[in-house]
């Protein structure tokens, strides 16, 4: 056992512990508090394994979009989660993550760094079938919360249904199935005056 690796793989897990301290704008489905980011990545993880029939592209490797799902937000524990509908808070997004990319995933050891950094990298260009169906599931996420939780968010931020609409029609280039879904969530959300038309 090479125990330096051990102590920098021990320290990479002790580090994304954070995760679990940064809060998303979405709300559990209780609505009594707001979800983070750990959870938020441990239950994409469980949806890809429910819903991979839903998969545009029928021989995904369900076990690769799991991996992606469960890094993809660890960025956030330096750059923080920036809201879907922050049109300021995206100009310097990019530059955020990738710095924070270099800090974090640099605590493991060189070959772990790298593979990390190449699932991270895979899940934000969105060019494979699995990075396009990790990415779908990322965008229903908190459309089925907000929701669930009778539009909370939706309603703070004063969100409209064709926000939604532009922000989430990417979910088709994961899954057709998902995205007529996600439209029918959308409009049932209308219909209830959880989300303005």
């Amino acid at each position: 056992m090479e125990i330096q690796r051990l102590q920098q793989q021990m320290g990479f897990l002790l580090e994304i512990d954070q995760l679990k301290n940064i809060l998303r704008q979405t709300h559990v489905t209780d609505s009594s508090r707001r979800e983070n980011d750990a959870e938020h990545s441990w239950h994409l993880a469980v949806m890809a394994i429910v819903l991979e029939e839903y998969a545009n592209e029928k021989n995904i490797n369900i076990l690769h979009v799991v991996k992606m799902l469960l890094i993809h937000d660890l960025v956030e524990i330096d750059a923080g989660d920036t809201f879907a509908y922050d049109e300021k808070g995206y100009e310097d997004k990019e530059e955020r993550e990738e710095e924070a990319a270099e800090r974090i995933f640099s605590i493991l050891p060189e070959d772990q760094a790298d593979m990390i950094y190449a699932l991270w990298r895979e899940f934000e260009d969105r060019e494979t079938a699995e990075a396009r169906f990790a990415a779908a599931l990322d965008r229903l996420h908190p459309m089925l919360l907000n929701h669930q939780t009778k539009g909370i968010t939706w309603q703070k931020h004063d969100i409209r249904k064709e926000q939604v609409l532009s922000r989430n029609k990417t979910i088709a280039e994961g899954s057709e199935d998902l995205w007529e879904y996600a439209q029918a969530v959308i409009e049932d959300a209308v219909e209830n005056g959880y989300l303005k038309a």
